[in-house]
This record gives C-alpha cells, sequence and structure tokens, in this order.
C-alpha cells in the first residue's frame, strides 16, 4: 500500500511538472488573449498590433484583444505585464522605447528585460522628421537654422516622449546640432501627431508607420528620415545623416514580450502564430504601405536583439543625463 502511494505520488508530482513545462500547450489558448500597448490608439504600436492580431484571431481560435494602457513612457504596461500570470493570456506589445526604460526610471519594481520572456521581433520602421505642411520648413536644414536663429522658440515631441526611441532620436539630435528647443512629451504618437496637426508643436520625430498617412494625404511634410538609407516607402526624402548631421541613425522596431515564466510550448505556440500572421501577404503588404519592415524572428533572436538594444539605448540615456 505504502509502494502504491509512493508511486501515485512520483506520477502526480511528474504530471505537474509536465503541466508547469507546457505539457498540456495543445489546450492553449482555451480563452481570450489580452495584447497590452504601452501607448494611446492610433500610434505606430497601436496599428501594427491590430492589423498583426486580427490575422491571428482564426488560427488560434479566440480573440486577441487590445488593451491601451500608456504612460510613464511604456512602464506603465510593461509593470502590469510582469507581475501578470505567466500563462500566455498576458502579453506586452512593446517598442523600441522598451530597451530605454531601465535607465529612464531606475526605480522600476521589474526589470524590463529579466521579467519578461522573448516571444518574436515583430517588425522595424524608419523615424521620419515632419512638420505641419503650412509650416515655412521646407527642409531639415531650414529647420535647424531657423532653431539655432530663435533659440527656445521652437518646440517639439519625440512621438511618445519618454524612453521611446523617437524621443531618444530627437533629443539626440538636439544634443548634436546643439539645439535650443523644448520638449513636449505626449501619451503616443497619436496624440503628437494631433498637436502637430493643431500647430502646438514645431516638428515631431515620429515612427513612419504613424505618420506616412497624414503625409500622403498632403496635411504633414517629410524633412528627412533616420535611418542609414531612404526608404522605399518615401523615396525623394532624404536622410538625416545626408543633409545636416553625417552618421546619424535610428530606427524603430516591435516586439511581443510575455511573462517571465510562461512555459516553452505556450511560447512556441505563440510565435508560430504571430510569424505566420507577421508575413501573411495581406499583412506585408499593409506593412509595406506603413512604410514597415515585417520581421517575424525566434524567440531566442528576438531576446538577443532586445539585449542589445538595452544597452544601446540605455548608454544613449546616462550620456544623455535624461530624466522622466
Amino acid at each position: 500500500m505504502k509502494r502504491f502511494s509512493l508511486v501515485a505520488a512520483l506520477f502526480a508530482a511528474l504530471t505537474l511538472s509536465f503541466a508547469a513545462s507546457g505539457g498540456n500547450a495543445q489546450d492553449y489558448p482555451s480563452k481570450p488573449i489580452t495584447l497590452v500597448i504601452p501607448f494611446a490608439p492610433g500610434g505606430s504600436s497601436d496599428l501594427i498590433a491590430r492589423l498583426v492580431s486580427e490575422k491571428m484571431t482564426a488560427a488560434l481560435g479566440q480573440t486577441i484583444v487590445i488593451d491601451n494602457r500608456p504612460g510613464a513612457g511604456g512602464s506603465l504596461a510593461a509593470g502590469l505585464v510582469a507581475k501578470a500570470p505567466p500563462d500566455g493570456y498576458t502579453l506586452l506589445f512593446v517598442a523600441a522605447g522598451h530597451a530605454g526604460i531601465g535607465a529612464l526610471y531606475p526605480s522600476l519594481t521589474f526589470d524590463p528585460v529579466k521579467d519578461f520572456a522573448p516571444v518574436t521581433h515583430v517588425a522595424s520602421s524608419p523615424i521620419v522628421v515632419v512638420v505641419n505642411q503650412a509650416s515655412d520648413y521646407k527642409s531639415l536644414q531650414q529647420l535647424v537654422a531657423a532653431a539655432k536663429a530663435q533659440p527656445g522658440k521652437l518646440n517639439f515631441s519625440g512621438g511618445g516622449g519618454g524612453a521611446t526611441v523617437t524621443n531618444l532620436a530627437a533629443e539626440v539630435f538636439r544634443k548634436q546640432e546643439g539645439l535650443n528647443v523644448v520638449n513636449v512629451p505626449y501619451k503616443g504618437s497619436g496624440p503628437a501627431v494631433m498637436a502637430l496637426l493643431a500647430g502646438e508643436i514645431d516638428y515631431d520625430f515620429d515612427a513612419l508607420a504613424a505618420v506616412i498617412g497624414q503625409i500622403r494625404a498632403g496635411k504633414l511634410r517629410a524633412l528627412a528620415v533616420t535611418t542609414k538609407a531612404r526608404t522605399p516607402a518615401l523615396p525623394d526624402v532624404p536622410t538625416v545623416a545626408e543633409t545636416v548631421l553625417p552618421g546619424f541613425e535610428a530606427a524603430s522596431w516591435a516586439g511581443v514580450l510575455a511573462p517571465k515564466g510562461t512555459p516553452e510550448a505556450v511560447i512556441a505556440r505563440l510565435n508560430k502564430e504571430f510569424v505566420a500572421a507577421i508575413r501573411n501577404p495581406d499583412v506585408v503588404k499593409r506593412l509595406g504601405e506603413l512604410g514597415v519592415d515585417p520581421v517575424g524572428s525566434s524567440p531566442a533572436e528576438f531576446g538577443r536583439f532586445l539585449t542589445s538594444e538595452t544597452e544601446r539605448w540605455g548608454g544613449v540615456i546616462r550620456d544623455l543625463g535624461l530624466k522622466p
């Protein structure tokens, strides 16, 4: 009898261990999945996340619910997901700024890298410098000249502000050009673009996906892109490097993270479906129209990329002495 009890106990322990390691992933997902976005609706992250998640619903057999949680440079949403149950039902759609929140907010209650399990690198996108179509500035050279001639008068936004790579690119540009301009933070690209359209700010550094519609509609004017080479989406728009600041380069990106401890089998299923959606011809076409390059990496590849980006942008934040 004792021997039977011991065998039963061992079997139960092995069963629980197998389930905890993701052995029951064939039942996943059995309910809707929440995808938390750290920015307000209407920005590039929001657009890309909705486009990709729509294609995943049929394959997963469950709805992906978009939950916009802007605030604190993305750390509000990240903290929420970091503390969520590691079961694959709460995910974080990160932008490049996630790589800098640890340096910008040193008192975070979570680690932006260690407390997450990478799922996939979704896409990358150029950052573009834009002004209102009614602006007098027809080139980046004119904008820089005006800023230097009128110290403290011009103001700008860096998309979502805080540790977002759009804001960091804008701050690096400001410092390297020696500009005395005022940074006006917003809770995402959507509000920043609305402010630019309303004439509340003079220029904006933003992800191309967030502004390309307004550029094509003739409401915003693109002065330059921050990538090393020109983007096929705007072939006539020069790079920052070829206009006023040789060597300048920055790009926006997006990816998906799950809470640390999420079973490997669940991560594998999510990766499979996210990559399939990212490479869907309809999605590729739509992303191309937005000036976004689809990626769709393995979890390990995205993990290495995130670590590298965190080191890079964390160093930029510390060098610039940026504060929340």
